[in-house]
């Protein structure tokens, strides 16, 4: 490629590329961290299904993944208190604000071997959402040794919500009504207003998003 001319049409339009250099991906920081985060889902999933992916329906596939990825919540969409509708990056890159929605059925692991490649597809896409989804949460919520003190979960705060049972490209956010601290003042569970109602929740269960304070 002629990187020259490459170079003198991309700053036609305000176009400018810095890369990192060789070997220090270390210094990408976040995009690095969930590039790491996909790769090794897809690479877990490549090695169970790989012989059951043709070319077409391993595009298809990442585009399922690309979904996936560019779902997930970044902050609020607004400051009112009654808005808990997550930004994310989904919005930015296709400029609409509705949420999209896995088609509808039951897939399972015998849709793998089967001749309908787009049940076959749908079931990995749930395989990636359900692995991925748990090593990206992991990611956000540190747990290092308690030998330092952190920031207890307080009102207003703004939490995702940790839930093994819903389906692909849902992300539960809430804002933090309440705090229910134990007898040395550290928050254990928390009421929290959801769009649909209240619950309560064990701070386990949930994740920092953004701060009351940031």
């Amino acid at each position: 490629m002629d990187q020259d001319s490459i170079k003198s049409d991309l700053l036609k339009s305000s176009i400018k590329w810095n890369f990192n250099p060789p070997s220090a991906s270390h210094m990408g920081g976040i995009w690095e961290r969930m590039i790491r985060t996909v790769r090794k889902t897809l690479t877990s999933l490549l090695h169970d299904f790989n012989e059951r992916l043709d070319d077409e329906s391993f595009r298809t596939l990442m585009c399922e993944v690309e979904a996936i990825v560019n779902s997930r919540p970044l902050t609020t969409v607004s400051d009112s208190p009654d808005d808990l509708c997550p930004l994310t990056p989904n919005h930015l890159l296709q400029m609409k604000t509705s949420v999209s929605v896995p088609p509808p059925g039951q897939f399972q692991k015998n849709d793998v071997y089967m001749r309908k490649r787009w049940r076959r597809i749908q079931y990995l896409a749930n395989v990636f959402w359900s692995r991925w989804r748990k090593e990206y949460l992991v990611s956000l919520q540190q747990r290092q040794k308690w030998t330092i003190p952190k920031r207890n979960i307080q009102v207003d705060d703004i939490v995702l919500i940790m839930d093994d049972s819903l389906p692909r490209l849902q992300w539960p956010m809430a804002r933090v009504k309440s705090v229910e601290p134990d007898q040395k003042g550290f928050v254990r569970s928390a009421v929290l207003k959801t769009q649909t109602g209240e619950l309560r929740r064990p701070i386990s269960k949930l994740i920092m998003l953004l701060s009351s304070k940031s």
